[in-house]
């Protein structure tokens, strides 16, 4: 057995049945191995999209997705997606080949210093040194990305280590290591002093963040909830936590979020934040969830408790099992008036649109195309003007909501969004981007074609980089620069190139019938929404 072999082996032992990529001579050895493996292997179009896809898959599944790149330009190229994934607490196990060993630091061909580029955007790295130690280090590996706050572990492996034959392998059944032991369980007494203060409070609220959603502690928020009448918010990352329509939801937090919501975390006198790293997009003004309140900040990241607002009680621990222990305890939390006051506060303060009928609509489009999706259907959404109006409008029931959170990372949605779907064929998935962000993964639908990733895609037109155009607007009085797409391909004609089903979309008139249309087959489909240029979110 040779260390490309043993690589393979351990793929098989953590389940991994996808592996996305893009091979150069310095990993295939391992691409040559995985022919005699059931893993399936998905030719991506550019590095940095095979650890989206990979990240799609784990998103899906709780388990770390895998994506495997060459040395160089490919390990370099892969770098925005770790640190994408990283900045949401999404686990990847991301394998990149490297030169000859004994040729490192004499910058040959295709050599780059991939464990020191990634040091900032990795949970942990890996440079394999000795062929015998692959079966400890992929062990590690999943473990570390899989475990407390969770995120993405590099592996570089060079050629020769590859090639090298193994003396005996054998996966370990455990992991033990000395410098890392993530808090799960929380701290019974910080658990009571949890309880007191909602036994005093008149205006208690949860903000969900995405960190809910990651421990997979959805069901246990919302039998606490509504067990105690609680309202929640949630952050952007936190976006499915709770079905959206449920009578206890107040939307997202945040510079982009519900005035209702904002205004809910300002006059709140207990605040829970679970799962949430109390960053700017939502919360600006981090003192101002600290004033005339209790704050209670739960996280499974000590670091993260304390780094932008101090809080009342500090709660290490992982969502679900503090959850758990919550419900265990007894106690009374009466705030039907708080939640009239937010109903109240729901109703008045409630965005209004007036948007110009010669268009498509995004948020009315966004409202109707989430009440025909199926109940369990994957939305995902890019970024820009096009993840606000998704944020602000999706419908979520019990299907999920992705996006990039933490980086921003435009281009995330369509590979993402193969990820979910070959992770879970049976689910519908439509990914929503921008003309802009979708220009800067459109060589994805090659992926789709050649493996049948049968993705759903709507693009909203506007012809500008929307939110940055919104930014000059505001800020430099409508003098626009480097945002105009003029140049964009005509996106019938493309999907065409590529065999994809094409719909337009001009207005609201045929807005329903066309969303019928683009949802009643299982079939990769393009659907281009034609939306006002000037239009703000």
């Amino acid at each position: 057995m040779l260390g490309a072999d043993a690589i393979v082996k351990c793929l098989e032992e953590e389940g991994v049945t996808t592996v996305f990529g893009y091979p150069g001579v310095a990993i295939c050895p391992f691409y040559n191995s995985i022919l005699e493996s059931d893993i399936r292997t998905i030719l991506i179009r550019t590095e940095q999209n095979a650890a989206h896809a990979a990240s799609g898959v784990s998103r899906i599944t709780g388990r770390p997705g895998v994506c495997a790149v060459t040395s160089g330009p490919g390990a370099t190229n892969v770098i925005t997606g770790i640190a994408t994934a990283f900045a949401d607490s999404i686990p990847l196990i991301c394998i990149t080949g490297q030169v000859n060993s004994e040729l490192l630091g004499s910058d040959v061909f295709q050599e780059a210093d991939i464990t020191g580029a990634v040091e900032s955007f990795v949970k942990y790295s890996y440079l394999v040194k000795n062929v015998n130690d692959i079966p400890r280090v992929f062990k590690e590996a999943f473990h570390i990305a899989n475990t407390g706050r969770r995120g993405p572990v590099l592996i570089d492996v060079p050629i020769d280590i590859q090639n090298a034959p193994i003396t005996k392998f054998k996966y370990p059944e455990s992991v033990s290591l000395r410098t890392y032991k993530p808090t799960v369980k929380g701290n019974a007494v910080q658990i009571k002093k949890v309880v007191r203060e909602l036994e005093k409070a008149k205006r208690p609220l949860i903000c969900a963040g995405g960190g809910v959603l990651l421990s997979e502690a959805e069901g246990e928020l919302r039998r606490f909830a509504e067990a105690h009448n609680i309202p929640v918010v949630s952050t952007m990352m936190g976006i499915g936590a709770m079905p959206t329509d449920h009578p206890l939801y107040f939307r997202m937090v945040g510079n982009n979020g519900k005035a209702y919501a904002n205004r809910a975390m300002n006059e709140s006198d207990l605040l829970i934040m679970v799962g949430a790293r109390v960053a700017d997009r939502a919360v600006n003004q981090p003192d101002m969830i600290t004033r005339n309140k209790v704050l209670v900040h739960i996280d499974v990241d000590p670091a993260e408790i304390g780094k932008n607002a101090g809080p009342t009680i500090p709660l290490v621990g992982d969502a679900k099992h503090i959850f758990e222990d919550l419900e265990k305890e007894e106690f009374t939390c009466s705030c039907q008036e708080w939640l009239d006051t937010l109903r109240g506060y729901r109703k008045a303060m409630a965005s209004k649109r007036k948007p110009d009928p010669a268009y498509v609509d995004p948020a009315k489009f966004i409202m109707r195309l989430t009440e025909r999706m199926q109940e369990d259907a994957i939305y995902v959404a890019d970024v820009g003007q096009n993840q606000i109006w998704s944020c602000g409008y999706v419908k979520v029931r019990k299907g999920k909501f992705f996006t990039s959170g933490g980086m921003g990372t435009m281009g995330y949605s369509i590979p993402a969004a193969m990820g979910a779907k070959v992770a879970a064929p049976e689910r519908q998935v439509v990914a929503v981007c921008g003309d802009g962000s979708f220009q800067m993964s459109m060589m994805e639908l090659a992926t789709m074609c050649q493996h049948h990733i049968p993705v759903k895609i709507v693009v909203l037109k506007n012809n500008y980089l929307g939110m940055v155009r919104q930014y000059q607007h505001f800020t430099y009085q409508d003098q626009y620069s480097v945002v105009d797409l003029s140049g964009s391909p005509d996106l019938e004609k493309l999907s065409a190139a590529y065999g994809i089903p094409f719909l337009r979309l001009e207005n609201m008139e045929k807005c329903d019938e066309t969303i019928e249309a683009f949802l009643e087959k299982d079939e990769s489909m393009l659907l281009e929404c034609v939306i006002d240029p000037m239009d703000l979110v």
